[in-house]
């Protein structure tokens, strides 16, 4: 029998991955492969149970998964200053995820770097697998084109010298080109080998972007949360899962305590607020104001809280709306503050004035914290609702609005881009989640895919109106408010000031910035998420 050899060209590949290769960090450590034999699931989270021995190739934790070039990508002049510690263009590109011919440009390269992977002789290798296309239910698909022909066995030996950071982004390259022989191949043979829901930051995370990219080739959007194999959680488990989070990462205490003190700095001379809260949760987020307004000297104000949220946050809240009001009540006495609480059970992007009831003579401070990125805008629905619900907000004629959001941009760049930019955001994030929470726990698995996994599963497997994570950036928010009538606000020190002792708590890996008006949250140099006051 023949020898079997590696395909020409194979340990050229890897060779260029470390050294020449554009999206390669100069700076960067080299990548530490290691090998597990591992027993449990691999590792999509849909897939049957694998042979009793795999192989996985780990890319290192420590430079690999971090984020630490330039990683953000420019949507405004005011964007992407060289001098910044949080730095704004993609290390993984090099170009500009809205510019279409870099996005093409960007693909051509990594066929290159795949036929490189696989010689030039590929083509006529012996080993096709068009039918396995009927088997895995994908209908509709094209006949294998000469670069199917791959030997899937000769390139799985290969995973010990892959990058997984850039087989995702090839696999991600042949679904964009609708080329679904080559992308199931990568999928079956190489990436569901090199995940794991229960491995470093890179492989879990890669675990749930390959279930985005199945659930786009089968088209089943509508059933997204449903790729998820975890049981719905209970109210209780579901919040403990929030609260696990909100303890080890900072992004909502971030988006908590900034929003608390601009209010707080808005309505110092006011005796009543009415706060409109566009995603009230479980509400506890209002209980660190109460007890400030109670400290107030002459007395408290009085306080009227709207919560808004639909059907789909019960589980969040434990329960209805009902419940979050009996809450904040319960604390309001204790702190002694004066306070009516009225709920409004529906989406926020079709929320009316009449339901917000605001009354003459107090004082409006409005808040949406991670929540306007969920609204359609004029690239999914003719009525707009993202920019609809900002001119309604207007129209109240607020002393404050607050708005925090994801500094990423998923919305309307290409589904290539906007992979990759997923890819890049959440390197981040996973990262910063192994920092504040020991691997081996396995209440982060459900956490993660709980908390995580099902919005990079809808930003990768989803399209049009049934893709409800759709991220913008920081410039094209403060675009959206011009437009609407605001003004955007003054950070002041008090605000930075409270922010920086919350996140005295979490790791030195956290940065604070604050930049063109608002404050910027990064993890490494990374921007994360930002906050800003408008009126």
């Amino acid at each position: 029998m023949a020898q079997k050899h590696s395909p020409p060209g194979a340990i050229h590949f890897y060779q260029i991955l470390q050294s020449n290769n554009p999206w390669h960090d100069s700076n960067s450590q080299g990548t530490t492969i290691c090998f597990e034999t591992i027993q449990d699931q691999y590792f999509t989270l849909d897939s049957s149970s694998p042979p009793p021995t795999a192989l996985i190739a780990c890319d290192s934790p420590s430079r690999e998964t971090s984020i630490s070039s330039n990683n953000r990508i420019p949507l405004s002049p005011q964007q992407g200053s060289q001098s910044s510690d949080i730095t704004y263009g993609t290390p993984i590109s090099g170009y500009s995820s809205s510019a279409d011919d870099d996005a093409t440009d960007l693909k051509h390269r990594l066929r290159e770097l795949e036929m490189q992977l696989l010689g030039p002789d590929a083509s006529d290798t012996v080993y096709t697998y068009g039918c396995c296309l009927l088997n895995n239910g994908l209908h509709g698909a094209s006949p294998p084109n000469p670069i199917a022909k791959y030997d899937w066995n000769q390139i799985a030996e290969m995973i010990p010298k892959l990058k997984l950071r850039e087989v995702l982004m090839v696999c991600a390259q042949a679904v964009s080109d609708d080329d679904i022989p080559r992308a199931v191949g990568w999928m079956d043979n190489v990436l569901r080998k090199m995940v794991s829901v229960s491995g470093d930051p890179i492989q879990r995370l890669g675990a749930y972007l390959l279930e985005g990219l199945r659930a786009r080739l089968e088209s089943s959007g509508s059933v997204i949360y449903k790729s998820l194999k975890c049981e719905q959680a209970s109210g209780n488990e579901l919040m403990s899962y929030m609260h696990m989070l909100y303890k080890i990462c900072p992004y909502w205490k971030f988006a908590y305590i900034s929003s608390n003190a601009v209010i707080a700095e808005a309505m110092e001379n006011e005796s009543m607020i009415h706060i409109i809260d566009f995603q009230i949760a479980q509400g506890t987020q209002w209980q660190l104001l109460m007890e400030d307004l109670a400290r107030r000297p002459g007395g408290p104000p009085s306080m009227r809280i709207t919560g808004i949220d639909d059907s789909q946050s019960f589980n969040a809240r434990g329960g209805g709306l009902e419940i979050v009001g009996q809450r904040l009540s319960n604390i309001s006495r204790s702190c002694g503050v004066p306070f009516e609480f009225h709920g409004v059970a529906k989406s926020a992007c079709v929320v009316q004035k009449e339901d917000l009831g605001v009354r003459p003579g107090e004082g409006v401070a409005v808040t949406f914290p991670y929540v306007l990125h969920h609204m359609p805008d004029e690239g999914v629905s003719m009525e707009n609702h993202r920019d609809r619900v900002l001119r309604l907000v207007k129209s109240l004629s607020p002393k404050v609005v607050s708005l925090v959001e994801q500094e990423s941009n998923t919305n309307t760049c290409p589904f290539f881009n906007r992979f990759v930019e997923t890819l890049d955001y959440y390197s981040a994030m996973f990262e910063s989640i192994d920092v504040g929470w020991a691997r081996e726990d396995k209440k982060r698995i459900s956490t993660e895919q709980q908390c995580v996994a099902r919005d990079i599963v809808s930003m990768i497997g989803c399209e049009g109106i049934e893709r409800v994570e759709r991220h913008e950036v920081f410039g094209k928010w403060r675009s959206r408010f011009y437009m609407a009538g605001f003004k955007q606000c003054p950070m002041s020190y008090s605000v930075m000031g409270g922010v920086g002792d919350m996140l005295k708590e979490f790791s030195a890996n956290y940065r604070l910035q604050h930049r063109d008006g608002a404050l910027y949250l990064g993890w490494n140099n990374r921007a994360m998420t930002t906050s800003s006051a408008w009126r």
